[in-house]
């Protein structure tokens, strides 16, 4: 039943679906820092204590994610990634973002920021209490930085002066520099948007914001495992409420606002919003429009 509901929801935006097609399905696994389910319960009582920390959740052949943990007063200095593009979600606390072309602006609980390629950016953690940040870039992304004393010391790297021509500000694909979890909630439960709001849309990382309610969908299938992605794995960043994974070769997972879910490819997965309020989990791939394959009828 619900394999029908979404192959509706694909046909209602233009896409085909039904097609049977043969596609390779091999065994795969968990290779650390990734894990099913990373519990934010669990990182804070980790770092209990801690006045900053960094912790690395996602780091595979596409994106790589960390939290990060930071008190008032810690800035990013000013750079660029010369390649890619990189996004932030703020999960507590208040960070000023200073991005090329635009105007600073403080990003709260719930606000989702990003910052195209080649375009200057730095960001500062203002307030009276520490920043919890998820921030994520394309694998193997690296930073220029404006002034040489920012660079990191790092074994085995020199930095060295450099000249480049830059594309400022490339935002295409309807890419906003800052929008926050109420407006976008607001517009999906108003009717304005339908479905799944894209957040990030890039050639090489995708964000989509997926909100709802348990009510909404048609009751649970235990027969059905969801479908898979043959070329990429998939993870989100719980937003709000609770989302539901029956994960293959894990089980039942459910997770919580501030918590991970991890994916690999080739792994059947069915998420689904959990409980009574409203729940909301931004997924992100490698992809920006990557394919679900499902069990034939």
């Amino acid at each position: 039943m619900r394999r029908n509901w979404v192959i509706a929801l694909l046909l209602g935006s233009g896409l085909a679906a039904g097609q049977t097609l043969w596609a390779p399905k091999e065994k795969t696994g968990y290779t650390p820092p990734h894990k099913p389910h990373t519990k934010l319960s669990d990182l804070k009582q980790k770092h209990q204590g801690e006045k900053s920390w960094r912790e690395v959740v996602v780091d595979d052949e596409h994106l790589r994610s960390e939290y990060l943990f930071v008190p008032p007063g810690t800035k990013q200095p000013r750079g660029l990634h010369p390649d890619t593009r990189a996004w932030w979600v703020v999960m507590d606390g208040e960070v000023r973002f200073d991005i090329e072309t635009k105007d600073s602006f403080v990003a709260r609980k719930g606000s989702m920021v990003q910052v195209p390629m080649q375009t200057l950016f730095s960001w500062e953690v203002t307030g009276d209490r520490p920043a919890l940040i998820f921030e994520t870039n394309v694998a193997g992304a690296r930073t220029l930085y404006v002034n040489q004393g920012d660079a990191p010391k790092s074994p085995g790297v020199e930095w060295v002066p450099v000249k480049m021509t830059r594309r400022i500000g490339d935002w295409e694909y309807d890419n906003k520099p800052h929008v926050t979890f109420d407006e976008i909630a607001k517009k999906l439960e108003s009717g304005e948007v339908k479905g799944t709001q894209r957040i990030v849309q890039d050639d090489r990382g995708t964000a989509n914001f997926i909100y709802g309610y348990e009510k909404q969908l048609p009751p649970i299938d235990p027969k059905a495992r969801g479908h898979y992605h043959p070329e990429g794995a998939e993870y989100w960043l719980i937003m709000a409420g609770q989302i539901r994974y029956p994960i293959e070769g894990v089980g039942l997972v459910i997770a919580s606002e501030g918590d991970v879910v991890y994916v690999p490819k080739h792994t059947f997965h069915a998420p689904r919003w959990h409980g009574e309020g409203p729940s909301c989990r931004l997924a992100m791939n490698g992809f920006p429009f990557i394919s679900h394959l499902f069990d034939p009828d």
